[in-house]
This record gives structure tokens, sequence and C-alpha cells, in this order.
């Protein structure tokens, strides 16, 4: 069976409820704990799978950081605990310390998870992620947006 693919809609794995426009975070790992959190609270991924989940983005943060430059910072693992692509957004507004490969703070931060197995979905998901937030105008969007909602919009109205 051939699958098709498409680009990816970050419409299609987030949600307002998935967007945290006031991260208080000022590090990675707190940003990693803090959006994780908010998929809780989103009812994402199940509380007892809180743990074992943070774990396991932690431990793929710890073999490199994702923080790629401009201001971004795109955590991410794959995971048994789940069966479908999420994710959570994250904005702040005085920086987070990301160990960026351009040493600046991030602003931007996109956790996503795939389920276990799902590597080339891995892939793309993270390059169309990537390419994304590499363009200056779609992130400038979400950094002027004034809430959850509006930040949603930008996402919704942003074609890859």
């Amino acid at each position: 069976m051939l699958f098709s693919y498409r680009v990816m809609d970050l419409g299609d794995i987030l949600s307002p409820q998935q967007i945290n426009p006031a991260m208080k975070a000022t590090n990675r790992w707190e940003a990693i704990d803090e959006l994780i959190d908010h998929l809780v609270a989103a009812g994402k991924i199940k509380p007892e799978s809180r743990e074992a989940i943070l774990a396991v983005v932690k431990k793929r943060e710890n073999s490199m950081s994702t923080g790629i430059g401009y201001g971004v910072g795109i955590p991410h693992a794959s995971t048994d605990l789940i069966y479908e692509v999420v994710g959570a957004l994250g904005r702040s507004r005085q920086g987070i310390n990301f160990d960026a490969l351009d040493n600046q703070p991030v602003s931007l931060v996109m956790l996503f998870l795939v389920p276990q197995g799902h590597f080339q979905k891995h892939l793309r998901t993270l390059a169309d992620i990537a390419k994304l937030l590499h363009r200056n105008e779609f992130r400038r969007s979400l950094e002027d947006a004034p809430d959850a909602d509006s930040m949603y919009q930008a996402i919704k109205a942003c074609k890859a």
C-alpha cells in the first residue's frame, strides 16, 4: 500500500487549547515541563503518562539542544504512550535560554510527540515545523498575536 504525503498543516496538530501565549519558563527544561503540562491539561496526554513522556523528551533534548536558531526551539520525541502526532506551542515574551545553535534566547517553542515506530512521520513533521518556523513573517505573526486564539488563526492562515 502506498501512502501519500501532504505538507503538514500545524493546525492539524494544534488547537487554541494547545497554545500557551505566556510561558513562564526561563530555560529549556522548564519550557518542556510547561508544555507537557499544557498537553495534559488539554487532554492530549494522560496524566499518568506525564512523567514517562517528560523523561523521553528530556532524554532526546539531552543528546542535543533543539534550539534551531531564529528564536525557535522544537523539542520532540517518539513514544508508545500516544497514538497520533500531538503538539503544544508556547511563546515567551522574555525569552528562554534554550542552548540554541545561535546562542540566542528562544521565544517560540513547538513541542511535538510522534507515536513510537513512526520514524518517517517524525522526520517529516520535524522538517515541516522547522521550515515553517524559519519563515520570518510567520514567526512575527505568532510573536505579535495577542492571545492563543489569534496565534491559532495565524497558524491556520499560513500555508507551508
